[in-house]
Formats: C-alpha cells, structure tokens, sequence
C-alpha cells in the first residue's frame, strides 16, 4: 500500500469517525405550535427548517364525561370542523420527516380522568380521531399524526391506563410516539406513574415556572441535578430541556442562547439520552429567534 494510499485512508478514517460523533450528538428542537394565531400556519413552521417535532396544541377538554375537544386559538374553529384544514399542513410537515404529536391539555382546567375505563374510551378516542383508527369526523382531517404528547398539569392519575391503550393499539401497525413535558421537580405530579412504564419515546422537561430545578448562572447545580436525576430514573429513549423561547413566554427560567451554547448544552449533552431542546412556543420563538441562534449547537 502506497503511503498516499493510507494517508487517503486515515483522512477518510477521521472524517467518517467525527460524523458519527457529531451524528450522536446532535439533537433536534421541539416547538409548540396551535396558541397563536399570529405564529403563521403548520406548513410555515415545518418550511423553516427550524424544528424537527413539532407538537399542535392542544387537546384542551376531555373526560369527565365531556366530549374531547381541540382548541387552536385563533387558527380555527373545531365546531364547524374549520380544523380539518390543518390536515394538509400535517402531511405537509411530515413529507419533510418531522414528526407531528397532537399534545392533549396543557394548562387549561377542562380535563380530567374519572376512572380507567375512562382513560381507555379517551385512549380509542385518540386513535379513531388523531391516529390511525377510522372516524367519520376526525377534527383535524385525514392526516395520522405520529403520535400523542402529554402536557399534564391536573386531573385524576389514571394516565398509566390511557398511555398503555394507546401503545396497544399500535401493536402491530404504524408507531405512534408517546412523548410527555412534565415539570421539572422530580417526581411529576401527575405523571410519574405512566412514565416509570417505560412506554414513553421523548420526555421534554419544563425547566421553566419551577425556580427549585430552573438553569440559574449563580446556582446550576440544583438544574444538573434534576437532569441528572430524570435521565437516570425514567425509562424514556430520549430527553430534552424545554426553555421558554422568549422572557415574555414564562414567567422564569428563560436562558440566554449565549448561555444555553456555552454552559448548559455543554452540561447536558454529555448525557447518552440527550435529545435536545424544547421551546415554548412558536410565537415566541419568531419574536426572539431563538431557534435560530441554538440550532447549529443543539
């Protein structure tokens, strides 16, 4: 072998060992989209280039005997199934390879799970309506969604029976990705129980609204700690730190980017479960744009 030869080689050796190093690195941002009428359509989010999940918020009512019930602010009007037209900014999205989650709840009050069958009815629910289930009236049109994200904040504990309906029902056919944003102090309130199942794909952690675990430059031990602890004691596949993606869209725990880039990514993406990072939400993010300014370090 010529020494050109195996100088060629070593080079290629190198170049192919450092992408997969940066392959395994690298992560992806999540954003909320469906608060805000002003943050432009699904199929604009996706054509940015921006975001590699995007999850339509939200699935505001359900249970308790109340029809479930979506609410995309100012983007339609589910009652005149004006919803359904987001059906091609979904297809839209996924023909680019992001995935799309329908994210059931949020902070709204208009929800809850009264017993496990409940949690089962609103389980098939979400199949026949959102995945790949058949429904005469689907809110938002034909498209499947790739999966369901669990944006807690209140209601009777019977997720554990709605999570593992869901993974049931997709036994067999097309995935569907079980994602979930608890807050940030450990355990969750509400969703400790259905995430130590071991059924959820993607868990983006609020380190936001939550001074005791939030990323603080003068303490960052109390937020390593928290991360650390999440990532080793839930069984999920990967982990994102969800930020709010302006000052004006929480009411603490926004990080700078130049300190997101130089103190916290460094920190967390030392972890093998790393994801990347979440923000809320797409308003904001246009305002401040911060995705732009993280996207080549995430």
């Amino acid at each position: 072998m010529s020494p050109r030869f195996s100088a060629k080689c070593a080079i290629l050796f190198l170049a192919t060992l450092l992408a997969l190093a940066f392959k395994a690195k690298a992560g992806s941002i999540v954003v909320y989209w469906g608060q805000d009428a002003r943050e432009g359509t699904l199929t604009d989010t996706c054509a940015s280039g921006k975001y590699g999940i995007v999850n339509i918020a939200f699935l505001s009512v359900f249970g308790n005997g109340k029809k479930p019930q979506v609410n995309l602010a100012g983007h339609c009007d589910p009652s005149s199934n004006g919803c359904q037209r987001v059906s091609r900014g979904i297809h839209n999205c996924q023909n680019q390879g992001i995935k799309v989650m329908l994210s059931i709840v949020g902070g709204s009050g208009g929800y809850t799970l009264t017993s496990p069958d409940e949690a089962r009815g609103v389980a098939e629910y979400l199949w026949n309506n959102f995945l790949s289930g058949n429904s005469n009236s689907r809110p938002l049109g034909d498209a499947i969604l790739d999966g369901i994200d669990f944006d807690i904040e209140g209601g009777e504990r019977h997720y554990v029976v709605l999570a593992s309906r869901l993974s049931e029902l997709s036994r067999g056919g097309r995935k569907v990705y079980l994602t979930a944003a608890p807050q940030c102090p450990f355990p969750d309130n509400w969703l400790d129980k259905a995430l130590q199942t071991g059924l959820f794909d993607y868990v983006w952690i609020q380190f936001y609204n939550n001074p005791q675990c939030e990323y603080n430059t003068n303490n960052p031990q109390s937020f390593k700690d928290s991360w650390n602890k999440w990532t080793s004691s839930i069984p999920a596949r990967k982990f994102f730190v969800g930020l709010p993606a302006s000052r004006a869209a929480a009411g603490n725990g926004f990080v700078t980017t130049d300190v997101l880039k130089s103190q916290v990514l460094p920190f967390v993406q030392g972890s093998p479960k790393y994801g990347g990072v979440m923000l809320w939400n797409k308003y904001s993010d246009d305002q401040s744009g911060y995705s732009s300014r993280i996207r080549d370090s995430v």
